[in-house]
């Protein structure tokens, strides 16, 4: 059997590039004479914005200052151990650059028991332990804390979480066995499942203390004093602290059973970290630890040579890295400055975007539109807003009034886009009405300004083909609902020119958007993938097949909505639209369905009712739509249906990189994550037709090398 000193190093080898974390140990006398007291830094010697993490040699090195304090406790020469982090950071969890290097099964384990064996001997420790939370916690972070016999967490800690889930991984160093033997296992489905699988949501200090993670609570400009003079009174018995006693009845049974309906709804089976959690969770019941601690040895090692976690890190390293360094576009130096923001149009997509430039860049913003009741409702729109976040004690009065002082609506342009630097146009999409606009807003803006168009799928090229000054247009495609969808697709027309597209990214930036640079190419790349999807299921169910069928068979994608209820959130009207400019410019692979535009032209919002009477609302196919529908006589299964809308996403994805509308496939990929909300676990798409063999089916290779998003070989 390997001592942990050689697991360890053993790891260690096949990660030499490990941002290592130092553990220092220093001895200090508690108040009170409470005695001598040994406290464990986790640092890695970087500031706050390099957080903390745990690889071998940075378990390694906290096992050697366990070997001393263990000694020290031993020998009667301290009363207890405490372990904290550098300022604003406690630890992050594992390394998970390390975690992509693994090839082999036994290597993925050893990572496992590694961290295990060492973080138990802080509660095997001879004198009590404290874990002192006074910054971000996540992962690894949050499970040594949760070995030790005490805890205490930050008011201003802003983020604690479990996020492996989310990623595809499962909490592997003690949280699924010892969370829900602190606090319950309800409380601990919410934290490993649901905070998880809701785009990884953390939670703050004060939620951490309220769930009985963290025994006490206190400020953050001293906290650590007083986790010590805190640490004082337990140790002299002055304060004692109560658990709950934790239900191992049904409650446990339910909250497993409540945490596999939430795992359903969010990936319908498609990825199995979830479901190994509450297996763990499930058996953790009996309170063996051991038992717990070996069943997520296994869940960790088998996962980590599973494709999801590969495609939820390379998920996860688009969007931090890539989405942050977008490809292809030009250097930032030619960005010009943005002091003024005019609006054209004043209706819900309009306002919306004047809200959060306003919000973001804190300049001036105008909006126009045909006639004053419309400037009046998109102004009074963006005013009604800003007072919900005062309302929500996310700003304070004095910026609620200095906002509202910075939007106004004019009727003339010339009046509201004379010294504006930066112009984006939300009306009819329609080319005419967009180059009609767009002349208007030349002939009065300054020739520096920028006009940018945020069409979903119209050429940016020929909108600005009547301008004397094409080269300043750009398109700058928003998702709805703005506020919360970060993908922005940047257009590059045929004419733009550098400085142009350099202030376009750089005010995307400003907004905190994911930008991605994209050729001026029908419906660009969100609109385009989901409109060949929405089409191809479209197609089966013109050609006979029973909507429920078409419907149930992308579920194992785990996509965060079907087909047809995304169809509803767009609006058929829409989706219509996009469809029959993409049937214009490729009509082989995009029809216009006819049983769609039935539904556009009955008026119908979507295919479906919503009947509340057993509980939650189902959708039901709409009688009045199911009396619309002309269907055929061919009816597949739902294998069939499958294969056949992945085959046309393949096919779609390899023409669009063919034609060079993006950079490469992982831009594809960051689109669908920030743009459609496609889940982690898939890595976007092209990782998933790679691992089900689809993409070299229709084109005869993969889209990725191997070991991007995949078991290095």
């Amino acid at each position: 059997m390997s001592t942990t000193a050689e697991l360890l190093k053993g790891a260690s080898d096949l990660f030499p590039d490990e941002v290592v974390t130092q553990a220092h140990v220093r001895h200090l006398d508690l108040p009170f004479g409470a005695g001598r007291f040994a406290l464990i830094t986790l640092d890695n010697g970087l500031d706050h914005t390099k957080p903390t993490t745990f690889g071998p040699a940075s378990l390694a090195n906290l096992n050697t200052a366990l070997d001393q304090v263990e000694k020290e406790a031993a020998a009667g020469e301290i009363v207890g151990v405490g372990i904290t982090g550098k300022p604003f950071i406690f630890a992050v969890g594992a390394d998970l650059k390390g975690v992509e290097l693994l090839k082999r099964h036994e290597d993925a384990l050893a990572i496992g028991k590694g961290g295990h064996e060492v973080f138990k001997r802080l509660s095997a420790l001879a004198v009590p332990t404290f874990a002192y939370y006074n910054g971000a916690a996540m992962g690894g972070g949050v499970e040594v804390g949760l070995h030790c016999e005490y805890r205490t967490v930050s008011k201003a800690l802003p983020a604690f979480s479990l996020p492996e889930v989310f990623l595809g991984l499962v909490p592997g160093w003690g949280g699924c066995t010892l969370l829900p033997n602190l606090i319950g296992a309800d409380k601990a489905v919410s934290v490993i499942i649901e905070n998880s699988l809701n785009q990884n949501k953390q939670l703050k200090g004060q939620q951490v203390f309220d769930l009985g993670i963290a025994d006490a609570l206190f400020e953050g400009a001293d906290f650590l004093e007083q986790s010590l003079i805190w640490t004082a009174n337990v140790l002299k018995g002055e304060i004692e602290v109560e658990r709950p006693v934790i239900d191992r009845g049904e409650a446990w049974d339910q909250a497993v059973a409540k945490g596999r309906f939430i795992a359903d709804s969010k990936v319908h089976g498609a990825a199995p970290a979830a479901y190994r959690a509450l297996d763990i969770i499930a058996a953790a019941k009996n309170g063996d630890l051991q038992q717990g601690y070996d069943a997520e040895d296994k869940a960790l090692a088998d996962l980590i040579m599973g494709g999801e976690l590969r495609a939820g890190i390379y998920a996860f390293n688009l969007v931090q890295k890539r989405g942050k360094r977008p490809a292809g576009a030009p250097d930032k130096n030619l960005a010009r400055p943005v002091t003024k923001v005019g609006v054209v149009g004043a209706g819900l997509m309009a306002s919306q975007l004047a809200l959060l430039f306003l919000r973001r860049l804190e300049v001036p913003v105008v909006l126009t539109d045909i006639d004053q009741e419309r400037v009046d409702k998109g102004v009074g729109y963006v005013h009604a807003e800003i007072d919900k976040l005062l309302g929500k004690g996310r700003i304070n009065q004095d910026k609620a009034n200095r906002l509202k002082a910075l939007v106004t609506g004019v009727l003339d342009k010339a009046e509201g886009f004379a010294d504006a630097d930066f112009v984006i146009e939300a009306v009819f999409e329609e080319i005419g009405v967009k180059q009609q606009v767009f002349a208007e807003v030349e002939a009065v803006a300054p020739a520096h300004a920028i006009l940018a168009t945020n069409t979903s799928s119209l050429s940016v090229s020929e909108m600005a083909s009547k301008l004397k000054n094409p080269e300043r247009v750009v398109g700058f495609h928003f998702f709805n609902p703005v506020a919360v969808l970060p993908l922005l697709e940047i257009v590059r027309g045929e004419q733009t020119d550098d400085a142009s597209l350099a202030t376009a990214f750089a005010v995307a930036k400003k907004l905190k958007k994911t930008a991605v640079l994209v050729k001026d190419a029908p419906a660009f790349v969100v609109n385009r993938i989901l409109t060949r999807f929405m089409g191809e299921i479209q197609n089966v169910i013109d050609e006979g097949t029973p909507v429920e069928v078409a419907e149930k068979a992308v579920e194992p994608l785990g996509l965060p909505m079907s087909p047809l209820v995304l169809l509803e959130l767009v609006g058929p009207a829409i989706g219509l639209h996009v469809s029959e400019t993409l049937n214009e410019a490729f009509p082989d692979r995009f029809k216009v369905s006819p049983n769609l535009k039935a539904v556009v032209e009955a008026g119908k919002r979507g295919f479906y009712v919503y009947s509340t009477e057993s509980g939650p609302a189902k959708p039901e196919l709409d009688p009045e739509v199911a009396a619309l529908l002309k269907q055929g006589d061919t009816v597949l299964t739902e294998e069939q249906v499958r294969a056949r809308v992945l085959d046309a996403v393949a096919q779609e994805i390899g023409l669009m990189l063919d034609e060079g509308v993006v950079a490469e496939a992982q831009d594809i990929d960051l689109c669908l994550i920030t743009g459609a909300g496609w889940p982690f676990h898939l890595g976007g798409i092209t990782p998933y037709l790679d691992r089900e063999g689809v993409s070299e089916r229709v084109n005869g290779k993969k889209f990725l090398a191997p070991g991007v998003a995949s078991v290095p070989a």
